[in-house]
């Protein structure tokens, strides 16, 4: 039988850039299609029913949180988009029937299968929590049960239309599977999702609902005042469940609480939520969003903005004391390559494809777990509810340290974000002329690096688990991303989504194999700079840059060759390239200006060479000892002075007097501090855990 039904009459032929197949499901929020991306990869795509065009607008804003959650257990959301002003989102195709079909067909769920089904979805709500968002219609026919493990889907929605209810007139949740506090109108937060997360295991264990399903009214009443029917569990499911139908939000256990008491024994915080989803796991692998029948290039996460790009090589760490090239088979192994360091010497941070990380050691988690939430007894933080991203990711925080005169900001001012999918931490003045606006986190289950950006040079990141590289214009308008997979024709692409229409605009650049990898908007915001390459074995050529001008949306692709990456140049005007010892200068056309001869090399993972002004610019002294920096006149190639701090890797300029660099802090923490060019410490703008791949990209927007 065909998982899906035919399209009907009044059916559009696509939605944005997906053909649709068929239909999936209805119901009262809109219409569930089967749809087919450019690549020919499967997605489902639900499309709203009508509503003004505020609302759409608004319902898009609101949902789109939704692409923060970590995929565990959950249908991954993908994208999001309008159709004849009616939102649609597009998520994982998750293949496999829901729960309610399941149960209906094939009767209540026992044994193993049925704690798997536990595990994997409170999993899932832990997920879902962790970035923000209550399900809200938490209920078995939003559970799809997949051959590798149950998945929830729908999640973030009914957040959205509680915002922008006049999108639909129909309740948001289903009265046999919704909370005391839901059903009354009060305010609803994760204890209502682990309400009705109890009702659907106790559905699933007996195929009936703890409450009744027969009329509304009654429903409502046993919600409200009877105890509910638990019969069909057995222990420890059972407790578990009862304890999360109290009547009191506040005394339900979490969804973290929830896996502990289920695995049954102790679980260290940064792996508790992948080892429940691997318990959750039939096929003992997780479920990814399919990509090409042919193997795609990998993933150049960026770190640059205006100023010379990141180089270096990719995945995981090097045996200590040395630096090689032994990345994954998947991963590029490009850029800058530093000498070999001394056995037992501490060596140099570790990139990803283009970036700057710490060295990968065990426990990179995709999903931030607190550790106080797990220490805390059950009893004393059961029902507490889960800090959204805006109340609890950003706070006002003095810092004793010292701020640069350029931002003349009072410390009182300073703002500090931790940062989605990972435990570091972001510290802000609100007149910074540099801000964090995109980074990596490398994933060691998956081996691969997840990208995070915001939406605007302040405020949350959010996931952009389909894109390669996300990098934001300096002043905010513009959101350039590269896919992880090429069009239907065999191009790489770049899309721009202008940020004050949501016009998004696809631009062709070059076809496979190649590649033309993100480097930097320039500083006006009207170019972006990319790099065409291509791989060799473990190694990548650079065969030339590519030129995007925003305006005409075209893209100029020149060649010339180099063994090293294309970076712009101090007045993006041009692009500049280092050949052994010597910065070689180009126009836009390609045609070799000048070099500057005998600079040294560019540390490994600089994101600016070039000060702001672009009269200047820094290297490694060619004859310098280990962490001298050496800064040159840009017009002439004089060496100006050399600098010694205490900075491990250069980042950057943070503006003409200051400069920004990796510091390795202790054996636990390390930091991105800003500098002066005396080498003296003056604040700090990233904390990072020791052991975690994380590579950040800053914007300058002054």
């Amino acid at each position: 039988m065909s998982p899906y039904d035919q399209l009907r009459s009044g059916d559009p032929a696509r939605l944005g850039d997906y053909t649709l197949l068929g239909r999936l499901g209805e119901g009262g929020q809109g219409v569930v299609y089967l749809a087919a991306d450019r690549t020919g990869a499967r997605v489902a795509i639900k499309w709203l029913r009508p509503g003004d065009t505020v609302s759409a607008e608004r319902f898009l804003r609101e949902v789109r949180v939704a692409q923060q959650v970590a995929p565990f257990c959950t249908a991954q959301v993908l994208a999001t988009g309008a159709e004849h002003d009616r939102p649609y989102i597009v998520s994982e195709y998750i293949e496999g029937p829901s729960l309610q079909r399941v149960v209906q067909e094939q009767g209540p769920r026992t044994g193993p299968a049925l704690h798997r089904l536990a595990i994997g979805t409170a999993t899932a709500l832990a997920a879902i929590h962790q970035a923000g968002i209550v399900h809200r219609d938490f209920k078995p026919a939003n559970v799809i049960i997949a051959p590798d493990g149950p998945r929830v889907i729908d999640f973030g929605i009914a957040r959205a239309l509680n915002a922008t209810s006049t999108i639909s007139s129909s309740p948001v949740g289903t009265p046999s599977f919704m909370a005391p506090e839901q059903l009354l109108g009060h305010q609803v937060g994760p204890a209502a999702d682990l309400f009705t997360w109890a009702s659907t295991i106790a559905y699933a264990a007996s195929g009936r609902a703890p409450f009744g399903s027969d009329t509304m009214p009654a429903v409502i009443n046993r919600v409200l005042n009877a105890a509910p029917d638990v019969s069909g569990l057995d222990e420890p499911l059972r407790g578990v469940v009862h304890a999360c139908l109290s009547k009191d939000p506040a005394q339900r256990p979490t969804a973290e609480q929830v896996i502990m008491r289920l695995l049954q024994h102790p679980v260290t915080p940064g792996g508790m939520l992948q080892e429940a989803a691997a318990a959750a796991s039939v096929a003992g692998a997780p479920h990814t969003y399919p990509s090409p029948g042919s193997p795609q290039p990998q993933p150049h996460p960026q770190v640059s903005n205006p100023g010379f790009p990141p180089l270096g090589p990719t995945g995981p760490p090097p045996p200590q004391g040395q630096w090689a090239p032994q990345g994954p088979p998947q991963g590029p192994q490009r850029g800058w390559q530093p000498a070999t360091y001394p056995v037992g010497a501490y060596p140099p941070p570790k990139k990803s494809r283009t970036g700057l990380v710490v060295g990968l050691a065990a426990g990179v988690v995709a999903l931030l777990v607190i550790v106080a939430v797990i220490a805390v007894p059950w009893e004393r933080l059961a029902g507490r509810p889960t800090p959204s991203p805006s109340s609890a990711a950003q706070e006002s925080t003095p810092k004793p340290s010292a701020t640069p005169s350029r931002t003349a900001v009072p410390t009182q001012a300073l703002t500090k974000q931790r940062l989605l999918g990972t435990q570091a931490t972001a510290y802000e003045h609100s007149g910074d002329p540099i801000k964090l606006t995109s980074y990596e986190v490398y994933n060691k289950n998956s081996k691969e690096w997840v990208n995070y950006a915001r939406g605007a040079l302040t405020g949350p990141f959010s996931r952009y688990g389909g894109n390669w590289e996300t990098l934001l214009s300096p002043d905010g308008r513009y959101l350039a991303g590269r896919s992880k997979n090429y069009t239907s024709d065999r191009y790489d692409s770049v899309e721009i989504t202008d940020q004050r229409t949501d016009r998004k605009t696809s631009i062709k650049t070059v076809k496979e194999p190649l590649i033309s990898s993100i480097r930097a908007w320039s500083g006006d915001g009207s170019k972006i700079l990319l790099n065409v390459e291509q791989s060799k074995g473990d190694d990548w050529l650079y065969l030339g840059f590519a030129i995007v001008d925003v305006a005409t949306k075209k893209a100029e692709v020149v060649k010339v060759t180099g063994k090293s990456s294309f970076g712009w140049d101090g007045r993006s005007e041009g692009v500049v390239n280092l050949f052994g010892s010597d910065l070689r200068f180009f126009d836009a056309s390609g045609n070799k200006v000048r070099d500057a001869v005998n600079v040294g090399e560019l540390p490994a993972g600089t994101q600016d060479i070039f000060s702001p002004s672009g009269r200047t610019f820094a290297t490694r002294c060619p004859d310098g000892a280990a962490g001298e920096l050496c800064l040159w006149d840009s017009a002439s190639g004089d060496r100006l002075r050399k600098v010694s701090s205490s900075c491990d890797k250069l980042l950057g300029w943070y503006d003409e007097t200051h400069l920004y660099c990796w510091e390795l802090d202790n054996a636990t923490r390390d930091r991105v501090e800003v500098v002066d060019l005396a080498g003296k410490e003056v604040r700090t703008l990233l904390d990072i855990p020791n052991g975690v791949g994380f590579s950040p990209t800053f914007t300058r927007t002054s």
